[in-house]
């Protein structure tokens, strides 16, 4: 048995191996939202870093695999049914300046992005071979979140090798990163220069409570439930996510892409995650007395968010990364750090609070589902829906602005 562990290519818990992983992973959203609710250090480390940390540790022993089907159903299945469940009492009424601060955030970072591929590139492009398109295939993703990656890929006829190589150092540099964002709030210096009125309530709400409690045992604390808040909350979160995928195929099929405003629409259109949130925030306005009603649905979708968390951190090999490609890792960290620094500065000039910047940032890097899983983590509910929705406008934006950027390097 021993002589699997440390073997990334021959993991002991094999990729065929359905019920252990879905076991494994579960396990570890569980241990880290036991250990975020018990102990003081980590509440402070958050439940989501600590996720993270103990997928990259299974992982890089060699101990479960970093590509099977089951990390892929998390994707697919997981993340897309959690939106709808942390949405059903967001209401669209209250949202509308939270989304406008976002966007324009959302929009800064974006130009940050594409101006750290174009430094990076000038710096790097010696020393790694096919950059020109790594450069585009870096500015869609770091916009609009992984969604952009293959696409791009494709569309500059990348090696599979050099995308092997970026996929491994965008996997880690995007785990080190949401280290970062998630300990960012905890800094005196950002605490001192930036507004932050959703840590403020979260730790109010947190100092009425047992001071035996973390604040996130406090602010997750028992709730009254039913088995019929179980039943509609899930049946509705299927329903929404059903329905979503219908409208979103129907869209696709029927918008043509003939020019650039069209491919856009059919991006946009064709998009679930934009009709899952839509329809799913519509439900919260339109019928709050019904979909606001339901109890538990803030716990199952979040408890559904640190599976995903979990498997963030599955695919990211520190090995492969010594290995094949540091100066790619060198590379994406100038992009992401020039991201932060644009939309760090607008958010102060604009007097933007600190929370907006955050997530704003993170659904450029990391698309709206990361970024909805920290508003979770935080605690900062009302972000939710104006993150998502914001979010899901990145999965056109990155296309574009990535093919602006090979355009610019001469691809």
């Amino acid at each position: 048995m021993w002589g699997h562990i440390f073997d990334l290519n021959n993991p002991l818990v094999g990729a065929e191996n359905t019920w252990m992983l879905w076991t494994i992973c579960v396990l570890g959203a569980a241990i880290a939202i036991y250990l975020e609710q018990k102990y003081e250090w980590a509440a402070k480390l958050t439940g989501a870093i600590i996720a993270l940390v103990l997928a990259i540790v299974l992982s890089n022993f060699g101990i479960i695999p970093m590509d099977a089907p089951t990390w892929d159903n998390v994707w697919g299945f997981v993340v897309p049914l959690a939106i709808p469940l942390l949405l059903l009492q967001c209401d669209m009424r209250k949202i509308g300046k939270e989304a406008g601060r976002i966007l324009i955030i959302f929009l800064f970072g974006s130009v940050g992005t594409a101006c750290g591929a174009l430094l990076a590139y000038a710096a790097l492009h010696k020393f790694i071979p096919e950059l020109a398109g790594l450069a585009g295939v870096f500015t869609g993703t770091y916009i609009g979140g992984t969604v952009n990656f293959a696409a791009l890929g494709a569309a500059f006829d990348v090696s599979g090798e050099m995308i092997s190589a970026a996929t491994v150092a965008d996997n880690l540099l995007m785990a080190l990163y949401f280290f970062a964002l998630i300990a960012i709030p905890s800094i005196g210096f950002f605490r001192k220069h930036f507004k932050h009125p959703y840590v403020d309530a979260v730790e109010a709400s947190s100092a009425h409570a047992d001071k035996n409690q973390t604040n996130a045992a406090a602010f997750w604390g028992r709730k009254e439930i039913s088995l019929k808040d179980i039943a509609l909350g899930a049946a509705t979160a299927f329903t929404i996510v059903t329905l979503s995928d219908i409208i979103a195929t129907i869209f696709a099929s029927i918008i043509p892409t003939g020019n650039a405003f069209l491919g856009i629409l059919n991006t946009l259109m064709g998009n679930k995650y934009l009709w899952i949130t839509t329809i799913a925030m519509c439900c919260a306005t339109f019928a709050p007395g019904f979909f606001g009603e339901i109890k538990g649905t803030n716990e199952l979708g979040t408890f559904l968010i640190y599976i995903f968390f979990f498997v963030i951190g599955v695919p990211a090999s520190i090995v492969m990364i010594v290995k094949n490609s540091p100066l790619l890792l060198v590379f994406a960290a100038i992009v992401v750090f020039v991201n932060m620094l644009f939309s760090f500065v607008a958010g102060k000039l604009l007097k933007f609070n600190l929370e907006d910047i955050i997530l704003a940032s993170n659904a450029n890097i990391g698309g709206p589902t990361t970024a909805a899983a920290m508003a979770v983590s935080k605690g900062w509910t009302d972000l939710i829906g104006p993150i998502v929705l914001v979010g899901t406008l990145g999965y056109v934006l990155g296309t574009y602005f990535g093919l602006i950027v090979g355009s610019i390097l001469g691809l």
